[in-house]
């Protein structure tokens, strides 16, 4: 049967399909130390090797969920080093 004639015929009978979209939970644990806020949002950087940043992204790559964790040069967007995995853990950040 065509999904269009399901939407019909539930809109006739005046039914919805409600979905209700999981939370996400980046974290399941206790948290640890908060370090300062060094750069202030100010994401320049007026020399080489002067601040480097960190962060882990999460892409899908033919079906498959993959986890990137660079480190990146703030004065020319260089990547200095990054790791590839299936999962976000800190042993991905460490490996790094």
């Amino acid at each position: 049967m065509n999904h269009k004639n399901v939407q019909r015929i539930m809109k006739e009978l005046g039914l919805k399909c409600i979905v209700r979209m999981k939370k996400y939970k980046s974290y399941q644990g206790s948290v640890g130390k908060i370090v300062p806020n060094i750069l202030d949002r100010n994401f320049t950087a007026q020399a080489p090797n002067e601040k480097w940043v960190m962060d882990i992204t999460e892409f899908k790559f033919f079906d498959e969920k993959l986890n990137v964790s660079p480190v990146l040069d703030l004065f020319n967007g260089e990547i200095m080093a990054y790791t590839i995995g299936p999962k976000p853990t800190y042993s991905l950040v460490l490996e790094m």
